[in-house]
């Protein structure tokens, strides 16, 4: 198999079969990531593309759901998208499911068109780092992308039938902002429909620009329990159903939901940790942290 640089997938495709298509990011530009940071963008030649599928289908000729590697392979062109998904088919004749990684930057340059064409075709699961749905919030973390964005954006996967997951980012928003944070993304994703959404909670790595700021003192991290209480805000304005996992390494307490049924039994659940457990243990368990997965 052609891996080469960071090989990243969810949690939640721990069971797909997983293939480059593309390694690197297109954008560089995320404040708070360092995951991609020495690393170009570069798209898989289809030589090698086909070589992996070819190996694939040795060792798992019944797959059923693929996991395209790389930090968007959704930024490639329709036409790339396509030429991929079809040979895909041609050599996973099981396979009823295509996965990766996306950027509301990366769906701007598709129409609805081509996007129910890739849907039949087979990608159908985008795991979209939105990190936030407000506005101030998103241009601190250097998204590149509004909250207007990410609502016509996502309208059109929508409207293509394309299954999609939010990342929410508890603590991105910095002191006294998570409140605030809470109340415009669960607005925002309250119109849209993602199939679940992910929380992690801001971790501060060197070489991040958010990570310098801090030092500098330009940027001031918020509370543990500021980024609880910003949880327990973001789940009580949340008007849709959806299931919610807070329960990746990031997060101090882990929690896991289905919205809104099970929404005051876990909002309850973190009230009773931010009353017993003290700040400052909270915050040696993330100044403890080396990496998230």
């Amino acid at each position: 198999m052609h891996f080469m640089g960071r090989t990243w997938r969810p949690p939640y495709e721990a069971h797909s079969v997983i293939i480059q298509a593309t390694s690197g990011c297109t954008y560089h530009k995320c404040r708070f990531c360092n995951l991609y940071k020495d690393e170009c963008f570069r798209m898989s030649p289809m030589e090698e593309f086909e070589e992996d599928l070819e190996e694939i289908k040795r060792y798992q000729p019944y797959a059923r759901r693929i996991f395209w590697t790389g930090a968007n392979p959704f930024s490639m062109s329709y036409e790339n998208l396509k030429l991929r998904a079809l040979t895909v088919r041609d050599y996973l004749i099981k396979c009823q499911t295509m996965a990766m990684f996306a950027s509301i930057r990366d769906i701007r340059d598709k129409e609805v068109w081509q996007l129910k064409k890739l849907r039949a075709m087979g990608i159908n699961g985008l795991s979209i780092g939105t990190e936030s749905g407000d506005d101030e919030t998103l241009a601190l973390a250097g998204k590149g992308y509004t909250a207007a964005d990410i609502l016509a954006q996502c309208r059109k996967l929508d409207e293509a039938g394309i299954e999609y997951y939010f990342v929410y980012m508890t603590g991105l928003a910095g002191k006294g902002g998570g409140h605030r944070n809470a109340v415009k993304s669960a607005k925002l994703f309250s119109q849209l429909n993602p199939y679940f959404i992910s929380v992690d909670s801001l971790t501060l790595f060197p070489g991040t620009e958010l990570y310098r700021m801090a030092l500098e003192g330009t940027f001031t991290p918020a509370g543990e329990k500021e980024r609880l209480r910003e949880l327990q805000t973001f789940m009580q304005n949340l008007q849709i159903r959806t299931h919610l996992f807070a329960n990746s390494a990031s997060n101090f307490y882990p929690v896991t939901a289905y919205l809104p049924k099970e929404r005051e039994a876990v909002v309850s659940e973190l009230q009773y940790i931010i009353d017993t457990v003290s700040e400052e243990e909270m915050a040696a368990y993330r100044r403890e942290l080396k990496r998230l997965g």
